[in-house]
């Protein structure tokens, strides 16, 4: 079972950032149903170690807070440009909510990624190509959603189509 952990996007959020799609050759667009902000991506588990972090999450608590999308980046640089997504504005609690989070999967002796935690909600991704990065941002930056409130994280199954991923929310964990 392929596991991440996520913040879910209110309805309006995932619509605006939807309707920027376009404008970019090469561009593979996330659909809206797919959209969020990832805390941890946990991989393929057996069903042992899904149980494992999935008890181990519902032992995190954490603050109740109101998350802002704003501005638009990358990942990549020239050529080798692999996604263009929505970027989140800082904040502590998030921070704080994501750290618990990798803290609950290493109790569960799953492994999490050793990059630094960029929250951000992928918009495209690119196979190959340069796409043309400064016409759409020229044309959509500034970009910022009002805030909304985070009242949950969400441990989420990922199961790999031909045209994109299906993700399925296995439990919902509230925020106090």
């Amino acid at each position: 079972m392929r596991l991440f952990v996520a913040v879910e996007l209110p309805a309006f959020a995932r619509e605006r950032l939807a309707a920027l799609a376009g404008g970019m050759h090469g561009a593979k667009w996330v659909g809206a149903e797919q959209m969020h902000v990832t805390l941890a991506f946990l991989g393929e588990l057996d069903r042992p170690h899904a149980e494992d972090v999935a008890e181990e999450l519902g032992l995190v608590r954490a603050k109740k807070f109101e998350l802002e999308v704003a501005g638009l980046g990358n990942f990549g640089n020239g050529a080798a440009i692999r996604s263009v997504w929505a970027g989140v504005a800082a904040n502590e609690a998030l921070n704080l909510l994501q750290a618990k989070v990798e803290n609950a999967a290493r109790r569960a002796h799953v492994e999490v990624e050793s990059r630094k935690f960029v929250p951000h909600v992928s918009l495209a991704r690119f196979k190959r190509g340069t796409p043309d990065l400064g016409k759409f941002l020229a044309i959509h930056e500034p970009f910022r959603l009002a805030p909304f409130p985070v009242t949950e994280f969400v441990l989420f199954s990922s199961r790999l189509g031909s045209d994109h991923a299906a993700y399925t929310a296995e439990v919902r964990y509230p925020l106090i």
